[in-house]
Order: structure tokens, then C-alpha cells, then sequence
């Protein structure tokens, strides 16, 4: 074998070792698999609320508003919420639920009595995004309504006026004179008359759901003719505190108003909107939202009477806390006959207990409720 031949042989031998090792290496490569995409983030649910006075009234607003906020507490990144405040009733009403319903929100909550109309219009309009309308009666196919219980409150808080009152004058300051705000005055009255037949109850009129100088105002004139305790179906603190500054009592509304008259304040009729919205929110997520009507109160937690003052009788209290346990169980009904008007006729016949529907026509004054109720709103 010639030197040349030795050198071929051997540069073949490396070039085939090289090459077998690079063989070697390349099938023990393993390619590193491409990351996944992130998955797109869904996109969060938008609702919106509209509210007939400020946010900030301690009332009504204030309390829808709690109830808002406990959505987005449960719903997180999931739920985007819009508010529009002080929203007249009526044409501008409709304006701004259109407005939402353009903007992108699949449900819309109109929080107040007047803003039914105006709500059931753009309903029709829009039939890809559900309208749910509180304390109204109309519905549609993508609109329904939603109710508390107001006169459960009313009505024990009366129990705790009939006790501490020394005229057997009651004040309530009304906004409009719907079956809404009547229930709340006779269950007011009859609670009252409950503890103390001798009761009587003066009725002003402010025509609003919140105006403040005007409630304060209706609030001094039924305090000028007697009232000792005052109740009110406005949004504002302002009653309780003309009750303050005049020496008298009061309850606050809607929400927990203690601090704005601790001298007055006997009780708060408060309303927990939250497990409601958040109800609401879940079934529309789910797909099982539908048209109905849903009427809670203290049974269901939406309705309460809260911050009884140390000095209301301890009689007052139990009999407070008796039918707070009977609303409860279903074995109390407020509403039981015999219920006679102020003009002596008889509205429900003894024992009978009302439905919703007799109380939904209520158009009428119980029995020690002076005055006539004027024509609607």
C-alpha cells in the first residue's frame, strides 16, 4: 500500500467519524416545542345602573350603589360597571339608557319608578341586551322588574313609633303617591296602631324622590302640627335631621343614617340590593336569565331594620325582633284583615292575608291616616 493510498484511506476513515459523530449529535437534538399563544382574556361583562339622585345622598342611590359594588367584589375582573347619576325621570331617562345600551352593556338596571316607561321604549330597541327595571310593573321580552319590601321595615318601625311617641302624632314625609310609597305609610300606620290604637298620621307631599330643602321643609311642617315621629319615603337624610335639630325622632332610609341624627335617629329601614344584582349578573352569564318579577324582602335579606336606639322599650325591641322572624318563616303577614280605609270602608275582610296583587293596587289611606291621597304621579 503506497504512502498516498495510506492518506486517502485515513483522511476517509476522519471524514466518516467526523460525520458519523454530527449524525450522533443531530439525532440527540431534541427541537424545543414552540410556546402556545396566551389565550386571548375574555372580555369582561359590562353592566350599567342609572340612579335618580347622587351616590353620595345616603339613601337610595347610595344604597343601589353598595349593591354595585358587591357585584363587582364577586365578579372581579370579570364584570366592567358604568354608573350615570342624577337622572331625571322621563325623556332624559331614555336618553341615557340608550346610551348604555349603545356603549356595549349586555344588562342595564334603572333603579328608579319613573324611568319604566322611558326603559321598556329602548328595551324594544335593543333586544340583545336585557333591562331590569326596580319597583315598576312592565315588562318585555328583555326587560323584567325587581322589588324590596319596604313595608316590612314600615311597618315594625311603626311598632317602635307607637312606643315612643307622647303626641300619638306620626309624620311621613311621601315623594308620590304610588302603591309603592302607600303600602309604606299604612304598614307604617297599622304597625304603629299595633303597640297604640290612639295613633295618627299626618301625610306631606314633596312630588320628588330627592330634594333636601324640600324635605326638610315637609318635615318641620308636620313637626309644626304635632308629629313627633317622622318616617320618610325620599332619599335624603334631611328629615332626620329637622328631627334632630327640633328634638323630635326619625328613621333613617334606605340605608344605615344613624350618624346624621344620633339624638333622633330610633331605627334605619335598610336595603341590601346586592345578592340581587349579583343574581342578576350570574344568570345572565349562565345563559338562564328570563322575564319575571322578583319581589324579596326581609325573608330573602334584602329588607332589614337595623340600629334600634338604646332608648326604645325593651317590649318595642322583642315584638320588633317577633316579626322579623315571622316575615322570615312566612307565619306574619302585615297586611292582614280586617284592614279598613280612612273613609270607613273595609279593604280586607278579617283574617284574609293580602297577595301581591292587593298590594300592588293599594290607592288608598288605612284607618288614622288623615287627608285624601292625591291623584297620581
Amino acid at each position: 500500500m503506497t504512502m498516498n493510498t495510506k492518506r486517502s484511506l485515513l483522511q476517509w476513515a476522519g471524514l466518516t467519524a467526523v460525520a458519523a459523530t454530527m449524525a450522533l449529535v443531530g439525532c440527540g437534538k431534541k427541537e424545543e416545542p414552540k410556546a402556545a399563544a396566551p389565550a386571548a382574556k375574555a372580555e369582561p361583562l359590562k353592566a350599567a345602573w342609572i340612579y335618580v339622585g347622587p351616590v353620595g345622598d345616603a339613601g337610595w342611590s347610595f344604597a343601589h350603589d353598595l349593591g354595585r359594588k358587591a357585584a363587582e367584589a364577586k365578579f372581579g375582573d370579570g364584570l366592567k360597571t358604568t354608573i350615570v347619576e342624577k337622572v331625571p325621570e322621563g325623556a332624559d331617562a331614555e336618553r341615557v339608557i340608550r346610551d348604555l345600551a349603545q356603549q356595549g352593556n349586555k344588562i342595564i338596571f334603572a333603579t328608579s319608578f319613573g324611568y319604566m316607561d322611558a326603559m321598556l321604549k329602548v328595551a324594544s330597541e335593543f333586544p340583545d341586551v336585557k333591562f331590569e327595571h326596580a319597583t315598576g310593573y312592565k315588562t318585555a321580552a328583555n326587560m323584567r322588574i325587581y322589588d324590596a319590601s319596604f313595608y316590612h321595615d314600615t311597618y315594625m318601625a311603626g311598632v317602635i313609633a307607637g312606643k315612643m311617641t307622647k303626641t300619638n302624632t306620626l309624620g311621613f314625609v311621601g315623594s308620590f303617591p304610588i302603591p309603592e310609597v302607600l303600602r309604606n305609610i299604612n304598614a307604617f300606620t297599622l304597625g304603629a296602631q299595633s303597640v297604640n290604637p290612639k295613633i295618627k298620621t299626618k301625610v306631606v307631599w314633596v312630588s320628588t324622590w330627592f330634594d333636601p330643602p324640600k324635605e326638610s321643609e315637609a318635615a318641620q311642617s308636620l313637626i309644626n302640627q304635632g308629629a313627633d315621629v317622622l318616617l320618610q319615603n325620599t332619599d335624603s337624610t334631611a328629615v332626620l335631621q329637622t328631627a334632630e335639630k327640633n328634638g323630635k325622632y326619625a328613621f333613617g332610609w334606605d340605608s344605615d343614617m344613624s350618624t346624621f341624627g344620633p339624638k333622633a335617629h330610633l331605627a334605619s329601614a335598610v336595603a341590601n340590593w346586592g345578592p340581587y344584582y349579583i343574581k342578576a349578573i350570574e344568570e345572565l352569564k349562565a345563559g338562564t336569565w328570563k322575564t319575571e318579577r322578583t319581589v324579596w324582602g326581609v325573608k330573602e335579606g334584602l329588607n332589614d331594620l337595623i340600629k334600634i336606639a338604646d332608648g326604645v322599650p325593651e317590649d318595642a325591641k322583642k315584638k320588633v325582633e317577633t316579626i322579623k322572624a315571622g316575615l322570615k318563616d312566612g307565619s306574619f303577614e302585615v297586611f292582614t284583615g280586617p284592614v279598613v280605609d280612612n273613609t270607613g270602608k273595609e279593604r280586607l275582610a278579617k283574617d284574609q292575608k293580602a297577595d301581591q296583587d292587593w298590594k300592588d293596587k293599594i290607592d288608598f289611606y288605612v284607618k288614622g291616616v288623615e287627608g285624601k291621597v292625591p291623584s297620581g304621579k
